[in-house]
């Protein structure tokens, strides 16, 4: 979508967005940037940029800068969801939209949690969530990922948790926003880490009553599941292929080892280490920081460790 010209009403009534100004209805849409699906605030014109976009870990489109809405995303894509076991359900966007990523709904005692969001909130996938029991709370693991956070939490009158590092990557603010040093616990029994790496603010949440009380770590890609889900890995720039630093990946597997978890849930559909999560973790840390000093495994050693 380009910039509105003379055209700005038109093209915002195919949008289907309306509020009002001065007493005549005109349209104002919470713009979502197309490349990384994070929403911006209620504007009757195109943000001048996507900061997120613009940082070096994320990318422009190779189109440009370009925009849309939630009701234009509507048009051609759905939200979905899917058991992913007991207490615990996946939520996502088919077609895939922007990065892909899927949320994840933790379902307590105490309330539910949304685990990072999606950039579409249709009335089908609210009227689920609702009878899952709503959301207590939303926690973000990365400004990758905080897509339409706001709109969900303004749908259900949750709470919004988002590490302080990570306060000037907001772009939707909101009354509903918190936010943590280091800890926190969204809801009993629930704790939110900021473990840092991809970002200063970037964070995990620990579920100790997931994979049948052995404890699950759910990571985004703050700690991302890899294509061989024995392992994980850590980067600053997944897109553009930037790696971190020893002491950086060596501090975030510290960092987590407190925590009790047999199961690593990732920001992607599949995207999980089924058992043995915790020492996936620590030898998934030792061996990028072998890698990175030079060390390899011997020739045909097979599934190396």
């Amino acid at each position: 979508m380009k910039e509105p010209g003379s055209d700005q009403t038109t093209e915002h009534r195919r949008l289907g967005i309306a509020c009002f100004t001065a007493g005549e209805e005109t349209l104002m849409p919470a713009w979502i940037c197309v490349t990384c699906g994070v929403q911006y605030p209620d504007t009757d014109r195109l943000p001048g940029g996507c900061p997120i976009c613009e940082d070096e870990r994320q990318y422009v489109g190779w189109h440009g800068q370009q925009w849309t809405t939630m009701a234009e995303i509507a048009r051609g894509h759905r939200v979905v969801s899917r058991n992913e076991e007991a207490d615990l359900v996946g939520i996502g966007v088919e077609p895939s939209f922007a990065i892909g990523q899927r949320a994840l709904l933790v379902r307590t005692p105490h309330g539910n949690v949304l685990w990072d969001c999606i950039s579409l909130l249709d009335e089908q996938a609210r009227g689920q969530i609702a009878d899952l029991g709503g959301i207590a709370a939303i926690c973000l693991s990365h400004p990758h990922f905080y897509a339409a956070n706001v709109e969900f939490a303004d749908a259900f009158d949750a709470r919004i948790f988002i590490p302080r590092a990570d306060q000037h990557w907001i772009q939707r603010p909101s009354p509903r926003i918190e936010l943590f040093d280091d800890d926190i616990e969204p809801v009993p029994g629930l704790t939110l880490a900021r473990i840092g790496g991809h970002f200063d603010g970037a964070a995990v949440l620990h579920w100790p009553a997931g994979c049948d009380q052995r404890g699950a770590l759910l990571t985004g890609d703050t700690i991302t599941v890899v294509q061989d889900r024995d392992w994980v890995s850590f980067m600053w720039s997944f897109p553009n292929l930037i790696p971190l630093d020893q002491a950086t990946v060596l501090e975030i597997a510290r960092r987590v080892e407190r925590f009790a978890f047999d199961r690593v849930y990732g920001g992607w559909w599949g995207r999980v280490v089924v058992e043995d999560g915790a020492r996936a973790v620590r030898r998934s840390a030792d061996r990028y920081v072998a890698r990175l000093n030079g060390q390899r495994p011997p020739p045909q050693a097979g599934r190396y460790r």
